[in-house]
């Protein structure tokens, strides 16, 4: 048999003096998840950047406007004297480029482009944000509710789930917005429009994110807080929206940062279509649409437009897309 080894008083206490002095000057401090979420997502250099030109085209669409005031541009001020009136296009090269209008001005009626660029940044934001917005509320409130109760209500609301998942989304969009275009519920011109839109692209995109906090709920709700929270004689309504809910915060920001640029997109396609905002108000579909009878003879009017909607959605799938990484303590 090998004989233990005895520890004298002095090494034991050697032992934690070791491990401080090891530690030097650094400090031991607890990290939440927030914190390391953060430090996780400045790893991804992609993002950053996409998180950046996220914030900067928030911020041109708030100050719109303001920088359209400051650079002295109106969106719907004709230029006829910049249009030659042989072909419709703009004089000179690149669509008109000069030092006062730097994207150049639109065939036809010659209306400064970058003037419209900026007036439609805060359309599209406002009906993607508040599309979004609609869909997550619907989503989250339905989704929870069929997640935690089961049985029959969660039959209920998933077959109401795949209702709407039927809809042709694209040619329900068309007819309403093209009945409800003369006016309706007090709301005529651009207010009516930019509410229609919200309204139908948010009510019919709900059931996505209703599907993936329904499938979170399930896992949730078998939890351990979750059954403390019933033993300390907690009921339905508070379990949902204290418990629960406060835990799917992250996978409803990451699945929103994903469906604003689908709602840009799909909100531009109405433009296009013509049942989306309607002229003279300015917007990234209209002017696509508008551009296509010109793209031939005066490309850079398709261009730009098209380039802002490439760059907008862009970030904004980039920055999704590093915050899933972020908040997926499974990702590496």
């Amino acid at each position: 048999m090998t004989a233990p080894i005895e520890t004298t008083p002095a090494a034991a206490d050697a032992q934690p003096e070791a491990v401080l002095a090891g530690a030097g000057d650094a400090r031991i401090e607890g990290r939440s998840l927030g914190r390391i979420a953060w430090n996780r997502f400045k790893r991804d250099k992609v993002a950053v950047v996409g998180g950046i030109v996220v914030i900067l085209l928030v911020l041109i669409a708030v100050l719109a406007r303001p920088l359209q005031h400051l650079l002295g541009l109106d969106p719907n001020e004709f230029h006829q004297d910049l249009i030659d009136p042989n072909t419709s296009l703009p004089k000179g090269g690149w669509g008109g480029m000069s030092v006062d209008h730097p994207l150049g001005v639109e065939p036809k009626f010659g209306r400064d482009i970058l003037a419209r660029i900026l007036e439609g940044s805060w359309v599209s934001l406002v009906v993607a944000f508040g599309a979004t917005i609609l869909s997550n509320v619907i989503g989250a409130i339905l989704g929870v509710v069929a997640g935690f109760y089961g049985g029959r209500v969660d039959t209920v609301i998933s077959r109401l789930m795949d209702t709407f998942l039927a809809f042709p989304l694209l040619l329900f969009a068309i007819s309403i917005s093209a009945t409800l275009q003369g006016g309706a519920f007090g709301l005529d011109g651009l207010p009516l429009h930019i509410c229609v839109l919200i309204f139908v692209i948010g009510f019919f995109n709900w059931p996505y994110l209703g599907r993936i906090v329904r499938g979170q709920t399930l896992a949730l709700r078998e939890r351990e807080f979750v059954d403390a929270a019933r033993g300390m004689g907690a009921r339905g309504p508070y379990i949902l929206f204290r418990e629960l809910l406060p835990n799917l915060v992250g996978p409803i920001i990451v699945y929103s940062t994903l469906l604003i640029p689908t709602n840009i997109i799909f909100e531009a396609s109405l433009s296009f279509l013509g049942v989306g905002i309607q002229p003279p108000q300015a917007s990234w579909g209209g002017m696509l649409s508008q551009a296509v009878n010109f793209f031939q003879v005066d490309p850079q009017y398709m261009i730009v437009p098209g380039l802002a909607i490439f760059v907008t959605v862009l970030a904004f799938n980039l920055l999704g897309d590093g915050l899933r990484d972020a908040l997926d303590p499974r990702s590496r």
